[in-house]
């Protein structure tokens, strides 16, 4: 008996035992828990809830059946593990702040975003929504692999066949061994459109993909804080996304205090805890905030934070945002399972596997299609000659010993099949009349038609995927709806950089060799028409300014270069100088190519969908971009135009919808047109006509017209004049448009127009270097013929080379100079 118990006994080392023992439940883990599947991106417990109300028939539109007994069928039949788990999973498949889209429909209490619990599971009940019906269409169709349950008693899915996106559209989280997944939600609209921009287009790159699917969008909404975060998940399957929860300040009642209402929250944020958590802190950390209230109901939520009297809301919304999770960070960890393995996937990597995975579901549905129709038709063809010989048929019956000699005689007398022969014998004599002839003669032909098309299809890939992006795009049509979270362009670093930079105008200036800076708008100071002006820059090697605008400190500044490519910063990330200093190479700010020099610069507040990139090179093409699409173009740049060789862009303007434009040229020409003539198009194109050029001239600037502006043109030789925009009629674009300037030997040809008002000055500056601010009051106002007055007196030699707008200077008073000033002024600089 010693003997015995001893044989059993294995001797092993505990360490080498220990290690594979550990892997195999690590894998376990992994593999059968934790993880999804890249297909459909479903973990075990939820594909096998799926799977069984699928069983149950608990499809959208039949009636509700008790949690628990859902959940006991699934333990039951394949997930044999705790209630608790299973119960979990399916309420979470319910919630609609867990879920950008909820598989399961419930009725009762399925818990809330203030972290109460579900009821329990005797007292809920559940079904599948539409959307969930979607993974398991087809199922039936030997679509997907099915294997053995935990007992081998039953079959069950390996994955589902899953039209719907789950992963990319609701994400997924959970903790293995070792390792673990956080992926987040996105909008089923902009996913179906990647995809059928994917299956388009293979080899399409993640910027163009980007261009369709914006960034996550939680169910809770919110409000992403830039787009690095973004980019980096979608790159590398990693990325930290921060999220803020929306806000408005309204005054109280009484209108001496401030109230900040809370609309919408992070996504996961408990809001009884954050309750909670803003109470604790009004005590002690934030000295402004009077109550905390939570007025949230069931149209939405409300979180109503009232403010002492004095407090400042920004400040009070800084804080907030830095000490709760009201600002909170998304960490983006793509990992899921390729194969039965752990791979940390990007975007493209996982729009290409479903791709793959609903190919596969589409040719295997195909295929069995195929089958079943030939199948058929192989019936309804013996069917045919029977009823094409029925008399002989009803003779061999009647003579025959019993069924299978009948089926025998059948067989011999004509080429049938054992199954053509034994429905001939089980068709009913009802059959025989001439209307149901007919309709088995017409299955006929239609089942032929559909075994051609599906053979058809199984013969050319292309076909299959073709299948693939009509489904996907008919689920856009059914079930897409609009983005819930906003995407803003500010990156944050904890706080956000403009919360500490002062909002204020600066005059940025760039020179023709590329050097930049920033200067206030106090430095140049008002001086009379006619003046001599200061020095305005330190330039070198014929160096000369080529871009001045004012702008503020917080708006974008974009750039775009004589390769047609666009770039944007913010003013105050500029290089701060004076007004003689020389400024930074803008090569050390913008990435720019070799050979690629600025030759267009616009500022704007934020990327506003209604607003649109107006550009007119200097051989009159024109053309319009909505300037969202620029979104991107800060890191490296983005395609703005593509430009004929020898042209370049003259300007740029920001149009809405309903806008008039004008185009002048260096020769007098001015063209009115409407914006709306433009048609808007996509980044990476030419563009049309704006206008038609005659005699070597060439476009010298494009203004938007306003009702209380005038246009201001400036000659080389420092002649101008003020004209309104009413002396001109609207045109169709590419005309040549109407005269709008008279030249004589003293003024040469046009430099540059602007759009102003008596509340402006005018910043001329010369190709030498000297700068004159001039009050546009004191500029005539004329008529098209005429040729100006004199603005700036110029040395031998030096000419306009650019001009911009700012804001008059009216607490300065403006004294003309005589020309015996400016005479001595110019003998003392000499």
């Amino acid at each position: 008996m010693m003997e015995e118990q001893t044989s059993r006994i294995i001797k092993t080392n505990i360490e080498e035992e220990m290690k594979v023992s550990y892997l195999n439940y690590a894998m376990s883990v992994i593999v059968s828990r934790a993880l999804p599947d890249i297909r459909d991106g479903l973990k075990p417990v939820h594909r096998r809830i799926l799977y069984d109300m699928f069983e149950m028939g608990l499809k959208y539109n039949t009636p509700f059946k008790k949690a628990a007994r859902i959940v006991g069928d699934v333990l039951g039949k394949y997930h044999p593990h705790g209630d608790a788990s299973v119960y979990d999973a399916l309420v979470r498949l319910a919630q609609d702040f867990s879920l950008r889209y909820t598989v399961v429909q419930p009725q009762g209490n399925f818990g809330s975003i203030d972290g109460d619990p579900a009821a329990a599971m005797r007292y809920t009940e559940a079904k599948m929504s539409r959307i969930g019906e979607e993974m398991l269409n087809d199922i039936q169709k030997e679509t997907v692999d099915f294997g053995p349950n935990y007992d081998d008693s039953l079959q069950e899915p390996l994955v589902l066949p899953a039209a719907f996106p789950f992963l990319l559209a609701n994400g997924s989280s959970g903790i293995a061994v070792g390792m673990a997944t956080n992926m987040a939600p996105h909008n089923l609209t902009e996913i179906c459109a990647a995809i059928s921009a994917y299956i388009d287009n293979p080899a399409i790159q993640l910027e163009e993909l980007m261009e369709h699917i914006k960034g996550p969008d939680f169910p809770t909404a919110g409000i992403i804080c830039g787009r690095s975060g973004i980019l980096s998940a979608f790159e590398t399957g990693r990325g930290k996304i921060v999220i803020r929860g929306r806000y408005e300040i309204e005054e109280a009642e009484g209108g001496s205090r401030d109230q900040i209402i809370f609309t919408e929250l992070p996504y996961q944020v408990n809001k009884a805890d954050l309750v909670k958590r803003i109470a604790e802190l009004k005590k002690a950390t934030i000295s402004g905030i009077s109550e905390v209230r939570d007025e949230s109901d069931r149209d939405g939520i409300r979180l109503v934070v009232d403010l002492k009297k004095g407090a400042v809301a920004r400040v009070v919304v800084n804080q907030l945002f830095l000490h709760t999770p009201l600002q909170t960070n998304f960490n983006v960890n793509n990992l899921a399972l390729i194969d039965g393995r752990p791979v940390q996937v990007g975007l493209i990597d996982m729009i290409k596997h479903y791709v793959m995975h609903r190919e596969v579901v589409v040719e295997r549905r195909t295929r069995f299609d195929l089958r079943k129709a030939e199948e058929r038709a192989h019936i309804l063809h013996g069917l045919k000659i029977g009823l094409d010989n029925i008399d002989e048929v009803i003779k061999i019956i009647k003579e025959a010993e019993d069924n299978t000699v009948a089926a025998a005689k059948l067989m011999t007398r004509f080429g049938l099949t054992d199954i053509q022969a034994q429905a001939i014998i089980d068709m009913k004599l009802g059959r025989l009349s001439h209307l149901e002839t007919e309709k088995i003669l017409n299955e006929l032909a239609e089942l032929n038609n559909k075994i051609s098309y599906y053979k058809d299809l199984l013969a050319d890939q292309a076909k299959i995927l073709k299948v693939v992006q009509t489904e996907i795009q008919e689920l856009s049509g059914k079930y897409g709806d609009k983005r819930k979270t906003e995407i803003t362009l500010e990156e944050l670093g904890g706080m956000n950089i403009e919360d500490f930079i002062k909002e204020e105008d600066v005059v940025v200036v760039i020179s023709n060799r590329g050097f930049v800076k920033r200067v206030p708008v106090d430095e140049y100071r008002s001086q009379g028409r006619g003046g001599r002006g200061v020095r305005g820059a330190t330039l070198r090697d014929e160096d000369f300014i080529e871009h001045l605008f004012v702008a503020s400190t917080h708006e974008y500044v974009m750039a775009v270069t004589n390769h047609g490519k666009a770039y944007w910063i913010k003013v105050h990330e500029l290089p701060v100088g004076s007004k003689t200093s020389k400024g930074e190479s803008i090569k050390k700010i913008l990435p720019l190519n070799d050979g690629e020099e600025i030759t267009s610069i616009i500022n704007f507040k934020d990327f506003d969908e209604e607003l649109y990139l107006l550009m007119v090179t200097r051989n009159g093409v024109a053309k319009k971009v909505n300037l969202p699409l620029f979104r991107n173009a800060k890191t490296r740049g983005i395609t703005a135009i593509i430009l004929d060789e020898g042209d370049v862009l003259v300007n740029c303007e920001l149009v809405t919808e309903g806008d008039d434009c004008m185009i002048i040229t260096r020769k007098g020409k001015g063209l009115r047109f409407a914006d709306s003539d433009v048609r808007a198009m996509g980044r990476a194109s030419r563009g049309v006509r704006g206008i038609k050029l005659i005699d070597d001239d060439e476009v010298a600037g494009l203004l938007k017209v306003s009702d209380d502006r005038r246009i201001l043109m400036i000659t080389e030789k420092g002649q101008g004049k003020q004209i309104l925009f009413d002396d001109f009629r609207t045109h169709k674009r590419g005309t040549m448009g109407q005269k709008i300037y008279t030249f004589r030997d003293k003024t040469g040809f046009i430099v540059g127009a602007l759009a102003v008002n008596d509340e402006d000055d005018i910043v001329c500056i010369t190709s030498l270097g000297q700068s004159i601010r001039i009050p546009v009051a004191t500029i005539s106002l004329q008529k098209a013929y005429a040729s100006g007055v004199t603005i700036a007196r110029l040395k031998k030699d030096d000419t306009v080379v650019a001009l911009a707008r700012t804001d008059a200077e009216k607490d300065e008073e403006v004294v003309e100079e005589s020309e015996e000033d400016n005479n001595e002024s110019e003998r003392t600089e000499e």
